[in-house]
Protein backbone atom coordinates (compact mmCIF):
# COMPACT_ATOMS: atom_id res chain seq x y z
CA UNK A 1 0.00 0.00 0.00
CA UNK A 2 3.00 2.52 1.19
CA UNK A 3 4.71 1.78 -2.92
CA UNK A 4 1.34 2.99 -4.22
CA UNK A 5 1.17 6.02 -2.28
CA UNK A 6 5.12 6.97 -3.38
CA UNK A 7 4.49 6.04 -6.98
CA UNK A 8 1.39 8.57 -6.66
CA UNK A 9 4.32 11.26 -4.73
CA UNK A 10 7.13 10.55 -7.45
CA UNK A 11 4.10 11.16 -10.44
CA UNK A 12 2.04 14.10 -8.62
CA UNK A 13 5.86 15.45 -7.97
CA UNK A 14 7.22 14.93 -11.79
CA UNK A 15 4.33 16.71 -13.11
CA UNK A 16 4.41 19.41 -11.09
CA UNK A 17 8.23 20.22 -11.90
CA UNK A 18 8.14 19.45 -15.62
CA UNK A 19 4.95 21.61 -16.36
CA UNK A 20 6.63 24.98 -14.48
CA UNK A 21 8.72 24.21 -17.41
CA UNK A 22 7.38 26.19 -20.03
CA UNK A 23 9.49 25.52 -23.01
CA UNK A 24 9.10 21.48 -22.05
CA UNK A 25 6.51 20.13 -24.85
CA UNK A 26 3.39 17.81 -24.37
CA UNK A 27 5.14 15.31 -26.09
CA UNK A 28 8.68 15.65 -24.07
CA UNK A 29 6.37 15.71 -20.64
CA UNK A 30 4.56 12.30 -21.38
CA UNK A 31 7.65 10.58 -22.34
CA UNK A 32 9.31 11.61 -19.45
CA UNK A 33 6.74 10.89 -16.94
CA UNK A 34 6.62 7.35 -18.72
CA UNK A 35 10.29 6.99 -18.24
CA UNK A 36 10.10 8.45 -14.71
CA UNK A 37 7.08 5.66 -13.96
CA UNK A 38 9.12 2.64 -15.07
CA UNK A 39 11.93 3.60 -12.59
CA UNK A 40 9.93 3.78 -10.15
CA UNK A 41 8.22 0.56 -10.76
CA UNK A 42 11.74 -1.16 -11.11
CA UNK A 43 12.57 0.92 -7.84
CA UNK A 44 9.68 -1.24 -6.21
CA UNK A 45 11.33 -4.76 -7.02
CA UNK A 46 14.38 -3.69 -5.65
CA UNK A 47 14.19 -1.50 -3.14
CA UNK A 48 12.27 -1.79 0.68
CA UNK A 49 13.30 1.85 1.31
CA UNK A 50 10.88 4.78 0.74
CA UNK A 51 13.90 7.25 0.43
CA UNK A 52 15.81 4.96 -1.78
CA UNK A 53 12.84 4.58 -4.41
CA UNK A 54 12.63 8.13 -4.02
CA UNK A 55 15.55 9.18 -4.75
CA UNK A 56 16.02 6.31 -7.89
CA UNK A 57 13.47 8.49 -9.84
CA UNK A 58 15.05 12.28 -8.47
CA UNK A 59 12.52 13.63 -6.70
CA UNK A 60 13.60 12.87 -3.09
CA UNK A 61 15.60 16.62 -2.51
CA UNK A 62 12.16 18.04 -3.79
CA UNK A 63 10.60 16.03 -1.17
CA UNK A 64 12.86 16.23 1.22
CA UNK A 65 13.23 20.43 1.24
CA UNK A 66 9.71 20.41 2.41
CA UNK A 67 10.31 18.12 5.00
CA UNK A 68 13.10 19.71 6.73
CA UNK A 69 11.31 23.21 6.83
CA UNK A 70 11.24 24.73 10.15
CA UNK A 71 8.94 27.43 11.67
CA UNK A 72 10.63 29.66 14.04
CA UNK A 73 12.71 26.49 15.01
CA UNK A 74 9.64 23.84 15.09
CA UNK A 75 9.54 20.61 12.60
CA UNK A 76 6.31 20.01 13.40
CA UNK A 77 4.75 23.30 14.61
CA UNK A 78 1.61 22.91 16.91
CA UNK A 79 -0.60 26.58 18.39
CA UNK A 80 -3.18 26.19 21.11
CA UNK A 81 -6.41 27.80 20.17
CA UNK A 82 -7.80 28.34 23.43
CA UNK A 83 -8.89 31.44 25.05
CA UNK A 84 -6.76 31.05 28.70
CA UNK A 85 -4.35 28.31 28.66
CA UNK A 86 -4.23 24.81 27.49
CA UNK A 87 -3.23 21.98 30.11
CA UNK A 88 -0.43 19.77 29.05
CA UNK A 89 -0.89 16.10 31.24
CA UNK A 90 1.52 13.69 31.84
CA UNK A 91 -1.22 10.88 30.94
CA UNK A 92 -3.54 10.89 27.44
CA UNK A 93 -6.44 10.95 29.82
CA UNK A 94 -8.44 13.77 31.12
CA UNK A 95 -7.34 12.93 34.60
CA UNK A 96 -4.03 12.74 33.77
CA UNK A 97 -1.66 15.05 36.29
CA UNK A 98 -1.14 18.71 35.16
CA UNK A 99 2.77 19.24 34.38
CA UNK A 100 2.69 22.44 32.68
CA UNK A 101 0.16 24.88 30.92
CA UNK A 102 0.26 26.77 27.32
CA UNK A 103 -1.09 30.22 27.15
CA UNK A 104 -3.73 30.80 23.99
CA UNK A 105 -1.14 31.14 21.16
CA UNK A 106 1.67 29.23 22.52
CA UNK A 107 3.68 27.10 20.27
CA UNK A 108 4.41 23.24 21.23
CA UNK A 109 6.06 20.42 19.40
CA UNK A 110 4.07 18.07 18.03
CA UNK A 111 5.29 14.48 18.77
CA UNK A 112 2.61 12.00 17.60
CA UNK A 113 -0.95 10.92 18.26
CA UNK A 114 -3.10 8.78 20.51
CA UNK A 115 -6.77 9.14 19.97
CA UNK A 116 -8.04 12.47 20.96
CA UNK A 117 -4.57 14.01 22.20
CA UNK A 118 -1.62 14.88 21.19
CA UNK A 119 2.19 14.33 22.35
CA UNK A 120 3.72 17.52 22.69
CA UNK A 121 6.68 19.03 23.69
CA UNK A 122 7.53 22.99 24.54
CA UNK A 123 10.16 24.65 26.53
CA UNK A 124 10.83 22.58 29.60
CA UNK A 125 7.01 20.51 29.50
CA UNK A 126 6.17 17.34 27.75
CA UNK A 127 2.83 15.60 28.10
CA UNK A 128 -0.41 15.41 26.08
CA UNK A 129 -2.84 17.69 25.08
CA UNK A 130 -6.52 17.34 23.73
CA UNK A 131 -5.83 17.70 19.94
CA UNK A 132 -9.53 19.92 19.35
CA UNK A 133 -7.39 22.48 20.56
CA UNK A 134 -4.41 22.51 18.71
CA UNK A 135 -3.51 24.02 15.44
CA UNK A 136 -1.70 22.50 13.00
CA UNK A 137 0.04 22.17 9.66
CA UNK A 138 -0.80 26.07 7.58
CA UNK A 139 -3.03 27.12 10.20
CA UNK A 140 -0.61 26.46 12.58
CA UNK A 141 2.10 28.11 9.96
CA UNK A 142 -0.57 31.33 9.67
CA UNK A 143 -1.16 32.00 12.92
CA UNK A 144 2.58 32.09 14.21
CA UNK A 145 3.76 34.54 11.51
CA UNK A 146 0.87 37.11 12.88
CA UNK A 147 1.59 36.14 16.83
CA UNK A 148 5.29 35.56 16.49
CA UNK A 149 7.14 37.91 18.99
CA UNK A 150 10.93 39.31 18.17
CA UNK A 151 12.80 38.96 21.38
CA UNK A 152 16.27 40.39 22.67
CA UNK A 153 18.36 38.18 24.49
CA UNK A 154 21.12 39.88 27.21
CA UNK A 155 24.64 38.98 26.04
CA UNK A 156 26.74 40.64 28.94
CA UNK A 157 26.82 39.98 32.36
CA UNK A 158 24.99 43.29 33.27
CA UNK A 159 23.22 45.43 30.55
CA UNK A 160 21.98 48.91 31.15
CA UNK A 161 18.62 49.87 30.02
CA UNK A 162 17.96 53.48 29.32
CA UNK A 163 14.98 55.92 28.81
CA UNK A 164 16.38 56.97 25.99
CA UNK A 165 18.63 55.75 22.86
CA UNK A 166 21.76 57.64 23.85
CA UNK A 167 24.26 57.05 26.89
CA UNK A 168 23.98 60.25 28.61
CA UNK A 169 20.26 58.60 29.32
CA UNK A 170 18.99 58.19 32.68
CA UNK A 171 19.59 54.14 33.25
CA UNK A 172 16.15 51.98 33.97
CA UNK A 173 17.01 49.17 35.21
CA UNK A 174 19.91 46.67 35.05
CA UNK A 175 19.47 43.42 33.05
CA UNK A 176 21.12 39.85 33.63
CA UNK A 177 22.74 37.69 31.09
CA UNK A 178 20.55 36.07 29.32
CA UNK A 179 17.76 37.59 30.25
CA UNK A 180 15.12 38.15 26.83
CA UNK A 181 13.10 41.68 26.50
CA UNK A 182 10.61 41.90 24.19
CA UNK A 183 11.78 43.73 20.93
CA UNK A 184 9.07 47.04 20.06
CA UNK A 185 11.77 48.28 17.13
CA UNK A 186 15.41 48.56 15.70
CA UNK A 187 16.98 51.73 15.50
CA UNK A 188 20.64 51.71 14.65
CA UNK A 189 22.82 50.54 17.50
CA UNK A 190 19.63 50.52 19.73
CA UNK A 191 16.67 48.63 19.91
CA UNK A 192 13.92 49.92 21.90
CA UNK A 193 12.39 46.86 23.95
CA UNK A 194 9.27 46.52 26.83
CA UNK A 195 10.42 46.56 30.20
CA UNK A 196 7.09 45.40 31.67
CA UNK A 197 4.56 47.62 30.00
CA UNK A 198 6.87 50.50 29.54
CA UNK A 199 9.02 51.20 26.66
CA UNK A 200 13.30 52.07 27.09
CA UNK A 201 16.05 51.60 25.31
CA UNK A 202 19.27 49.19 24.95
CA UNK A 203 22.41 48.98 23.29
CA UNK A 204 22.30 46.38 20.38
CA UNK A 205 25.58 45.16 21.08
CA UNK A 206 24.76 43.75 24.15
CA UNK A 207 21.86 41.42 22.44
CA UNK A 208 21.11 38.86 20.41
CA UNK A 209 17.86 39.20 18.16
CA UNK A 210 15.41 36.54 16.97
CA UNK A 211 11.55 35.65 16.06
CA UNK A 212 10.24 33.53 19.15
CA UNK A 213 7.28 31.80 19.82
CA UNK A 214 5.53 31.81 23.41
CA UNK A 215 6.28 28.32 24.73
CA UNK A 216 4.31 26.34 28.10
CA UNK A 217 5.31 27.08 31.80
CA UNK A 218 5.86 24.46 33.85
CA UNK A 219 4.01 23.33 36.78
CA UNK A 220 6.73 21.10 38.45
CA UNK A 221 6.43 21.98 42.04
CA UNK A 222 8.68 24.84 43.34
CA UNK A 223 11.18 24.37 46.26
CA UNK A 224 9.97 26.82 49.20
CA UNK A 225 12.61 25.84 51.73
CA UNK A 226 11.79 25.28 55.74
CA UNK A 227 9.43 27.17 58.31
CA UNK A 228 7.13 28.52 55.08
CA UNK A 229 3.83 28.64 55.79
CA UNK A 230 0.67 26.75 54.27
CA UNK A 231 -0.81 30.16 52.99
CA UNK A 232 2.37 31.30 51.61
CA UNK A 233 2.23 28.23 49.69
CA UNK A 234 -1.48 28.43 48.66
CA UNK A 235 -1.06 31.80 47.89
CA UNK A 236 1.36 31.18 45.40
CA UNK A 237 -0.20 27.95 43.63
CA UNK A 238 -3.31 30.36 43.85
CA UNK A 239 -1.49 33.21 41.52
CA UNK A 240 0.06 31.15 38.79
CA UNK A 241 -3.48 29.40 38.35
CA UNK A 242 -3.74 32.63 36.27
CA UNK A 243 -0.48 32.95 34.10
CA UNK A 244 -1.50 33.34 30.38
CA UNK A 245 -4.71 35.65 31.14
CA UNK A 246 -4.62 39.51 30.35
CA UNK A 247 -2.88 42.54 30.87
CA UNK A 248 -5.44 45.34 31.40
CA UNK A 249 -3.99 48.83 32.54
CA UNK A 250 -6.55 49.60 35.40
CA UNK A 251 -8.29 46.38 35.84
CA UNK A 252 -8.67 43.82 38.91
CA UNK A 253 -9.94 40.48 37.44
CA UNK A 254 -7.67 37.77 37.67
CA UNK A 255 -9.61 35.97 34.91
CA UNK A 256 -10.12 39.07 32.39
CA UNK A 257 -7.57 41.36 32.94
CA UNK A 258 -5.36 42.91 35.90
CA UNK A 259 -2.53 45.59 35.70
CA UNK A 260 0.15 45.06 38.12
CA UNK A 261 -0.81 46.53 41.31
CA UNK A 262 -4.47 44.60 40.43
CA UNK A 263 -3.03 41.75 40.28
CA UNK A 264 -1.59 41.50 43.74
CA UNK A 265 -4.55 43.43 44.98
CA UNK A 266 -6.92 40.42 43.99
CA UNK A 267 -4.74 37.33 44.74
CA UNK A 268 -4.06 38.85 48.21
CA UNK A 269 -7.92 39.57 48.58
CA UNK A 270 -8.87 36.18 48.30
CA UNK A 271 -6.55 35.33 51.72
CA UNK A 272 -8.51 38.44 53.68
CA UNK A 273 -5.53 41.33 52.91
CA UNK A 274 -6.76 44.36 51.20
CA UNK A 275 -4.23 46.60 49.23
CA UNK A 276 -4.51 50.09 47.77
CA UNK A 277 -4.25 49.98 43.76
CA UNK A 278 -1.30 50.80 43.21
CA UNK A 279 2.50 49.73 43.32
CA UNK A 280 3.80 52.88 44.86
CA UNK A 281 1.57 52.83 47.43
CA UNK A 282 1.84 48.90 48.08
CA UNK A 283 5.04 49.12 48.41
CA UNK A 284 4.87 51.43 51.53
CA UNK A 285 2.98 48.27 53.50
CA UNK A 286 4.45 45.66 55.47
CA UNK A 287 8.17 44.82 56.04
CA UNK A 288 11.07 45.78 54.16
CA UNK A 289 13.26 42.44 53.75
CA UNK A 290 16.94 41.82 52.01
CA UNK A 291 16.07 40.07 48.40
CA UNK A 292 17.87 37.18 49.03
CA UNK A 293 16.12 36.44 52.06
CA UNK A 294 12.68 36.43 50.51
CA UNK A 295 10.45 34.05 50.73
CA UNK A 296 7.20 33.02 48.63
CA UNK A 297 4.08 35.68 49.05
CA UNK A 298 6.76 38.97 49.54
CA UNK A 299 6.10 40.83 46.98
CA UNK A 300 9.07 42.86 44.86
CA UNK A 301 8.67 46.09 43.24
CA UNK A 302 10.47 47.68 40.53
CA UNK A 303 11.31 51.78 39.73
CA UNK A 304 11.80 54.09 37.27
CA UNK A 305 13.31 57.46 37.00
CA UNK A 306 13.35 57.01 41.36
CA UNK A 307 9.52 55.88 41.59
CA UNK A 308 8.03 52.46 42.13
CA UNK A 309 6.08 51.40 38.60
CA UNK A 310 6.29 47.75 39.11
CA UNK A 311 5.26 44.91 41.55
CA UNK A 312 5.63 41.23 41.36
CA UNK A 313 4.70 38.34 43.44
CA UNK A 314 7.87 36.19 44.65
CA UNK A 315 7.04 32.46 44.59
CA UNK A 316 9.98 31.20 45.19
CA UNK A 317 13.16 29.52 43.43
CA UNK A 318 14.26 33.34 42.03
CA UNK A 319 10.90 33.68 40.41
CA UNK A 320 8.05 35.84 40.21
CA UNK A 321 4.77 36.11 38.81
CA UNK A 322 3.17 39.28 37.68
CA UNK A 323 0.97 41.34 34.77
CA UNK A 324 3.27 42.52 32.97
CA UNK A 325 2.01 43.90 29.77
CA UNK A 326 -0.77 43.98 27.57
CA UNK A 327 1.58 41.62 25.14
CA UNK A 328 2.55 39.18 27.90
CA UNK A 329 0.13 39.17 29.97
CA UNK A 330 0.00 37.27 33.52
CA UNK A 331 3.59 35.67 33.33
CA UNK A 332 6.54 34.36 35.51
CA UNK A 333 9.57 35.74 34.99
CA UNK A 334 13.26 35.49 37.13
CA UNK A 335 13.13 37.79 39.95
CA UNK A 336 15.91 39.22 38.58
CA UNK A 337 14.95 40.35 35.67
CA UNK A 338 15.17 43.87 36.66
CA UNK A 339 16.95 45.37 39.71
CA UNK A 340 14.41 44.92 42.38
CA UNK A 341 14.13 48.49 44.33
CA UNK A 342 12.87 47.04 47.68
CA UNK A 343 10.96 43.49 49.03
CA UNK A 344 8.08 43.83 50.87
CA UNK A 345 6.84 41.39 53.19
CA UNK A 346 2.85 41.69 54.38
CA UNK A 347 2.23 38.04 55.07
CA UNK A 348 3.29 36.47 58.53
CA UNK A 349 6.03 34.11 58.32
Amino acid sequence: MKYKKVMGVVLCTICVVLTTRSEVDATTISSTIEMKAAGAAEALETKTDVNDILKSVGVAEVLNDEQEETIFGFENLGIADVEGNLNIRATAAEDGKIVGKLSGNGACEIIDFKDKWAHVKSGKVEGYVAKDYLLMGQLAKARAQEIVNKMATVTTDTLKVRGEPNTDSEVVTLVPNGEELEVVKENGGWVEVMIDDENAYISADYVSIDEKLDTAVTMTELLYGNGVSDVRVDLCQYAKQFVGNPYVWGGVSLTKGADCSGFVLSVFAKYGISLPHSSRAQANIGTKVNALSAQPGDLFFYSKGGGINHVAIYIGNGQVVHASSPKTGIRISNAFYRTPTVVRRILPN
